[in-house]
């Protein structure tokens, strides 16, 4: 199957090679020249160095699948794209779009018949080995269309990817998947930071790590991560304590709110990435001004 590939970053460039290994036929394009040509050399890849051009060197019904930053660097993309692509094309976004803006694309892009299908899309920079979990939304002669490429993506071609509704949910779902996550990384976390603080012990948390991994019903892909993180570098030196947010965390949050679902523990791990950025905490300040205030308690100075 001929596609393009349109972002040739980590997860996107490792995507064009899986694909190009299997035999697919991609067309890629990225905003960095260079990493362009880096794939079109190695991996045989054809390069392309505009939307033009890629669109010139594919057959109808197109297929373009972008994997790029959410909010305006792919609605920019998809809108010059809209203006290019003719009736039946296919635009897919495997990138990590908000669920809502989807659904939008989508509408917008079914006027000019231009078929759009969100893949929520899991595996970072091991699914080039590892394969891809991808949850698919769209209508369903354009995701049959493209299950070629989505059965070589996946880790097996009957297991790790589905349809799992209409355009949006694929987005919706890797919106939910991402939330149980930071529940999920928090709470392994707080586990080996409260073994660390048994001095007593004089815990390996390497070695911990390890024995979770086989037989434990806590085992996961995550602790593996974590066990290899620890290998590598016992102390974790040199790695600062500031944990970002990519947004997919407290969409679910927004969510959970709308639906009047609870979510204490996806909504804590939340909260613990923004405090992670505190460089002073200032509501700190009033707990330990008020302790003062009331009961003689005494402050810590700088």
């Amino acid at each position: 199957m001929k596609a393009a590939m349109i972002g040739l970053g980590k997860m996107g460039g490792n995507m064009a090679r899986r694909l190009i290994r299997d035999g697919h036929q991609i067309v890629g394009y990225n905003r960095s020249p260079e990493l362009t040509r880096e794939l079109a050399e190695s991996e045989g890849m054809q390069a392309a160095f505009s939307l033009d051009e890629v669109l010139e060197n594919l057959t109808q019904p197109k297929v373009v699948w972008i994997m790029i930053p959410a909010g305006n660097p792919t609605e920019t993309v998809i809108d010059s794209l809209s203006h290019l692509l003719e009736d039946g094309d296919i635009i897919i976004d495997g990138g990590n779009s908000n669920y809502q803006d989807s659904i939008h694309r989508g509408e917008k892009l079914a006027k000019k018949g231009v078929k759009f299908i969100d893949v929520g899309t899991s595996g970072g920079i091991w699914g080039l080995s590892e394969g891809y979990s991808m949850m698919v939304g769209g209508e369903k002669d354009a995701v049959k269309f493209i299950t070629p490429l989505l059965e070589t993506l996946a880790p097996d071609k009957e297991k790790g990817w589905g349809h799992v509704g209409s355009i949006g949910a694929g987005h919706f779902v890797k919106m939910i998947h991402n939330g149980i996550e930071y529940g999920m990384m928090q709470a392994y976390a707080e586990g080996f930071d409260i073994l660390r603080a048994k001095g007593d012990f004089q815990l390996d948390l390497q070695q911990i790590a390890e024995i979770w991994r086989f037989g434990s019903v806590i085992r996961s892909w995550l602790l593996d991560l974590t066990a290899q993180a620890l290998e590598e570098n016992p102390d974790l030196d040199g790695i600062k304590g500031w944990v970002a947010d990519s947004g997919e965390g407290r969409w679910t949050v927004f969510e959970s709110i709308d639906l009047d679902i609870p979510a204490p523990v996806i909504t804590a791990a939340l909260q613990a990435r923004f405090a992670s950025r505190i460089e002073e905490n200032f509501a700190a300040k009033i707990l330990a001004a008020m302790r003062n205030q009331f009961g003689g308690h005494a402050v810590k100075k700088k």
